[in-house]
């Protein structure tokens, strides 16, 4: 009865500013190029996603790293759909590479229209690539960050598994930093289905960026498999953290 209750006052929450965010679309669109009021109208519905139940968690380690004038490339590891709304605690406004498929959910779908996120069709690599690549580099010119889950699906095991080199090129050719980070805990937010995990605790861990000058001098492959390392070193530390 409660799991119902929160999903029906985040329903009525959420068309609230669903439907406020085309409003500030169409009459700041002349001005805001970066789509800054539109990101913050999403980061209050995640406020109230995270927010109603008093003892769910999301807690960021690395904060400092974060540069809120600095666009980056922000690749992080994807175990659900609970790492797109939860990553809105960072202090940036970012952009999503995200397949079509997503963009058919209710609500969630057309807001990430609404934020100009990158819309991919997975079964063209090329498409994908050159659509990440030209829109991507749009955005980082205008001040904002890309997100992209470098994995390019979901881990079925919750490990970090091998990159694809598109966040590590659009990067370079962008001329901006990369930012690593690794997401602990969205895979236990819901359970069997649908009911809530009230005392969830997610982790955002936020690691130093490639700067760069280090992106621009070094090989795409090196700086991909430094990234990977890092990642992977890092959750595993996150992990163990919690289960001290």
């Amino acid at each position: 009865m409660l799991t119902i209750l929160y999903y029906v006052v985040v329903l009525v929450i959420a068309t609230i500013l669903f439907i406020a965010s085309f409003i500030a679309l169409v009459v700041c669109y002349p001005f805001d190029r970066k789509r800054v009021v539109v990101h913050t109208l999403s980061k209050w519905i995640t406020d109230t996603i995270f927010g109603l139940p008093p003892k769910m968690r999301r807690d960021i380690i690395g904060a400092e790293y974060i540069d809120p004038k600095q666009p980056y490339v922000i690749t992080l590891n994807h175990n659900s759909m609970v790492d797109i709304i939860c990553l809105y605690k960072l202090p940036l406004v970012f952009k999503w590479v995200s397949k079509k498929e997503v963009y058919r959910i209710p609500i969630v779908g057309p807001l990430l229209y609404a934020h100009g996120d990158i819309v991919i069709n997975r079964a063209s690599t090329r498409e994908a690539m050159q659509m990440v690549h030209n829109q991507g580099k749009e955005w980082l010119k205008r001040g904002a960050s890309v997100s992209i889950f470098p994995e390019g699906t979901r881990s079925k095991d919750g490990e970090i598994h091998n990159f694809k080199a598109g966040a590590f090129l659009l990067a370079k050719d962008a001329g901006v930093p990369i930012l690593p980070i690794v997401l602990d805990g969205t895979t236990t937010m819901v359970r069997h289905g649908w009911l809530m995990n009230w005392g969830n605790r997610i982790t955002i861990k936020v690691l130093k960026p490639v700067s760069k000058e280090e992106v621009a001098e070094r090989d795409v492959k090196d700086v991909m498999a430094e990234v990977h390392e890092r990642m992977v070193a890092a959750l595993a530390e996150v992990r163990a953290e919690k289960n001290k």
